[in-house]
């Protein structure tokens, strides 16, 4: 079972070279760097640490869906260039798509990269919603079977909350299985905007996309680079 690793980037020359490092350590067969428009070094800095680089318009759901577009594995995992794969994660994703084959995707369990206790209360949050509504965002690794993520379209290509999207159609095909191997996830967004400001903002997105509000309208609070 081959697998993928898609990172989508825009100026992330500081710590893209860890997570595909992290990729091409846990075993992926192939790591693909999609670049937005970088006015720094990152496609450089992927391509030497291993990574065949891609360029592509600007936008998370755009540019996960050109590197799917260009991937040969059978199982495409999309990760965030600030995080890192565990070294045996993509045995588990092997082992256990093989042996369920309800299985069609899943996610990570997450480990943030600091020592507060509030990263861990996050984590044990992230992860009961993941566990519990099959809602997981694309900082646990989302992976799903190529066949799939072509029968359902892709990521949709709007401006927000294409993880949470997609979750949602994927969680009508099969099983979500959780990879219990951490993935270690940078605590910066955290550390930029405040854990209790930045917690309280994923909430609130959570709530405006189930109350019907419109990706492009919760962009406008929300900017990010990809």
């Amino acid at each position: 079972m081959k697998i993928s690793v898609i990172i989508p980037a825009i100026d992330e020359a500081q710590v893209i070279g860890a997570a595909v490092d992290s990729a091409v350590c846990a075993g992926a067969d192939e790591v693909i760097l999609v670049d937005g428009g970088s006015q720094d070094e990152t496609s450089e800095v992927a391509e030497t640490h291993g990574a065949c680089v891609l360029s592509s318009a600007p936008g998370r759901a755009h540019q996960q869906n050109a590197g799917a577009q260009d991937a040969a594995g059978d199982v495409l995992l999309f990760l965030h260039a600030d995080c890192c794969l565990p070294e045996f994660g993509l045995s588990e994703i092997r082992r256990r798509l093989t042996d369920e084959k309800s299985c069609i995707g899943g996610y990570f369990r997450q480990r943030i990269d600091g020592s507060r206790m509030i990263y861990r209360l996050i984590e044990s949050g992230n992860l009961l919603r993941a566990n519990t509504m099959k809602w997981a965002y694309g900082d646990q690794a989302i992976f799903v079977r190529r066949g799939i993520f072509r029968d359902i379209g892709g990521f949709p290509e709007i401006p927000l909350m294409e993880d949470l999207y997609i979750m949602k159609q994927l969680k009508q095909r099969g099983d979500l299985i959780c990879i219990d191997s951490p993935l270690l996830v940078s605590a910066r967004r955290w550390e930029n905007r405040g854990t209790i400001r930045q917690t309280l903002c994923n909430w609130s997105m959570l709530a405006a996309v189930h109350l019907g509000v419109s990706p492009a309208v919760l962009a406008r609070f929300y900017p990010r680079t990809t």
